[in-house]
């Protein structure tokens, strides 16, 4: 009833039922000890008359056939028919169950759940429109802090999964990024150059962020998925640019010429394949039905920041690469060894 009233929820149910109709069977175990009826044979005639019970198979007619043995419908109809069934005590002679047992009625759950353990009312709900699955957990544990005492709950199902991933964003995202860029140091055998690659992801990221805050959707996985997709997409269009700089460089080309040259000759092939995976994504943008909500978040992160990684790319980029090279050149030491005179020392 709390959840219910909550704006971050739209839907809070629970199948747990405590006024069900029931009757529960006390047994007077003193009267069972005087009169010698052992318990279990009180129960197994409750079993068996009330409940059923399986005894064994025989084969007839090629068929399997299956023994039960229960009373007839019409003799366990009421409570009162308990007085129709009798127990043998040790000395031999039948008592009537009624004696040894009295049924009350009563009220209690139909199930009872067990979690780790515990007994537990499963309760299950949803985030309302507008509100992430994050604000409506924090809600009903905001709610969850005022059971009573001996009262505990946990999480379960999606959830259970969401609390376990949390902080683990910043790994998952410097882990792409670190195997990205050992890919492109061993590509192009050089520690400085991946790094007008990798610097050119910020980009990307801008855009799908900026694309996300634009339409007012959350910070939610779908978005964390387009971003670390953009990862290796905005990093593909540096590729084309550094690539074809290094290359005019080891021709002999100074660094700022190699760096325009490529910024000029790769533009159209960047401009081709970013645009045609853009307009692909552009279904996803403005997905509608069953599950839109998913492909919307998702195709807005990823069109986003193919955007502003197309159109920044072909700027920065040529801008990181010859920073990375004239810094790298610096940093090299050259010792140049000149040969000995004959005859000469040092």
């Amino acid at each position: 009833d709390a959840a219910r009233k909550r704006p971050e929820l739209g839907n809070a149910i629970s199948s747990f039922r405590v006024s069900v109709p029931q009757y529960r069977i006390d047994l007077d175990n003193d009267k069972a000890q005087t009169l010698g009826v052992p318990v279990t044979d009180i129960f197994n005639a409750l079993q068996t008359f009330l409940g059923g019970l399986y005894v064994n198979d025989f084969n007839r007619f090629g068929r399997t056939w299956k023994v039960m043995m229960q009373a007839e419908p019409e003799y366990r109809d009421r409570p009162d028919d308990i007085d129709r069934f009798y127990v043998r005590t040790s000395s031999g002679d039948m008592v009537p169950l009624s004696t040894l047992v009295t049924a009350n009625r009563m009220n209690g759950p139909e199930v009872i759940y067990r979690y780790n353990r515990f007994r537990a009312a499963k309760i299950i709900g949803s985030n309302a429109p507008g509100h992430t699955s994050g604000e409506a957990a924090a809600a009903m544990e905001q709610l969850a802090a005022n059971l009573p005492t001996g009262f505990g709950f946990e999480w379960t199902g999606t959830v259970f999964q969401q609390k376990l991933s949390e902080g683990k964003e910043g790994f998952i995202f410097g882990f792409a990024g670190i195997l990205v860029f050992l890919f492109l140091a061993a590509l192009y055998e050089s520690w400085s150059i991946p790094f007008a690659v990798v610097l050119a992801v910020p980009l990307g990221l801008f855009g799908a962020l900026f694309a996300v805050w634009a339409r007012s959707y959350a910070y939610d996985v779908y978005t964390q998925i387009g971003i670390v997709t953009l990862i290796g997409l905005a990093s593909k269009n540096a590729i084309l640019i550094v690539e074809f700089a290094k290359l005019r460089r080891e021709e002999g080309m100074s660094i700022f010429d190699a760096a325009i040259e490529a910024a000029k000759l790769r533009l159209r092939p960047i401009l081709m394949t970013s645009f045609a995976f853009i307009l692909g994504v552009v279904p996803l943008f403005f997905a509608t039905g069953a599950g839109a909500a998913a492909r919307r978040a998702l195709g807005t992160a990823v069109l986003g920041g193919m955007l502003a990684a197309t159109l920044l790319a072909v700027f920065f980029v040529p801008v990181l690469y010859t920073l990375m090279e004239r810094l790298a050149e610096r940093g090299r030491k050259t010792v140049a060894i000149e040969p000995l005179p004959a005859g000469g020392h040092q």
